[in-house]
């Protein structure tokens, strides 16, 4: 139990890292620089120390595009842009929306059955951000609204969507081409980057690069990757040998609780009570749909073994 709570205070500091990161660089450039070298790394990796799995099909460029497209630029460009103007909690918080964006486009896309209890959760989910979605810093409506929402927070809220929608790209490559995760993440995060660097190269000051302070952003810059793109990555693939992909997710929901801690110590971010009020709402939106979810796996595994 020590090692979950562990990845997900991991999961945590990226935000923390990634606010800092955005002082002495732009969201473009932050992002395409991480990502190549990121992507780099884990094929440089694949062919000196795994070679039989460094493989490339051209039959499976466009699913690979697609993967760098939404999985990559959008779901990092839109986050790091939010992030720039959203407190570090509140993109967290944000991002926890996952689980029920996942349930919605399996629903829609493959049709995947609902319960009542499904939808009860999902809607008491989307009841429980309202609060802390509703409450704005000045930063934030800098950036402008639509409806009642910030365009920040709107931004954020996308990358979550093709974050999703990633996974269900990446879970194609993996079980249907079969690539190892390594490769398919490490091809998908050099195309992204680049994607990334070309845009910030057509619309943020290259003089020479855009970053103010080369030193702490190179520093940052290796903590986001050392952080997310190694450890988390490994880290959570081991742990879900050990417990199920349910309770990992349910258990990301105190992510958002270590980056308020974290966002309080270290970058002086006031935790409001919207905050509060948000998480536990959401809490028991989760509780009510994993509830149902676990009861559901139950009952297969059970004809299962009758059958």
């Amino acid at each position: 139990m020590f090692l979950v709570i562990l990845l997900y205070a991991l999961f945590a500091s990226f935000f923390t890292i990634g606010k800092v990161a955005l002082d002495y660089a732009q969201p473009l450039f932050l992002v395409g620089s991480r990502m190549l070298v990121a992507g780099i790394l884990i094929l440089s990796y694949q062919y000196f120390f795994n070679r039989q799995e460094f493989v490339f099909k051209k039959v499976h460029l466009w699913r690979f595009l697609r993967l760098a497209l939404f999985s990559i630029y959008l779901t990092n460009v839109l986050e790091f842009w939010g992030l720039k103007y959203l407190t570090s909690f509140k993109t967290c918080f944000i991002y926890s929306l996952s689980p029920f964006v996942s349930a919605l486009l399996s629903y829609c896309m493959f049709s995947e059955k609902m319960s009542w209890k499904k939808w009860v959760g999902l809607v008491i989910g989307f009841i429980g951000f309202m609060p802390i979605l509703l409450s704005q810093t000045l930063t934030e409506e800098m950036t402008g609204q639509f409806f009642m929402f910030s365009w920040a927070e709107l931004a954020v809220m996308g990358a979550t969507v093709f974050a999703v929608y990633g996974w269900i790209l990446l879970g194609q490559l993996v079980k249907d081409n079969g690539y190892s995760p390594f490769m398919a993440n490490g091809v998908s995060m050099t195309l992204g980057g680049t994607m990334a660097l070309v845009h910030s190269f057509c619309v943020e000051r290259w003089n020479p690069v855009p970053v103010t302070e080369m030193f702490p952003f190179l520093e940052t810059m290796v903590l986001l990757i050392v952080i997310s793109n190694i450890i988390c990555y490994n880290l959570y693939g081991h742990l879900l040998k050990r417990y199920s992909a349910t309770f990992m997710s349910f258990a990301g929901l105190i992510t958002p609780l270590f980056t308020a801690v974290f966002g309080w110590l270290f970058l002086g971010e006031a935790v409001t009570g919207s905050f509060y009020v948000s998480a536990v709402i959401v809490f028991f939106g989760l509780l009510t749909f994993y509830q149902e979810e676990l009861k559901l796996r139950k009952d297969v595994e059970i004809e299962q073994i009758i059958s």
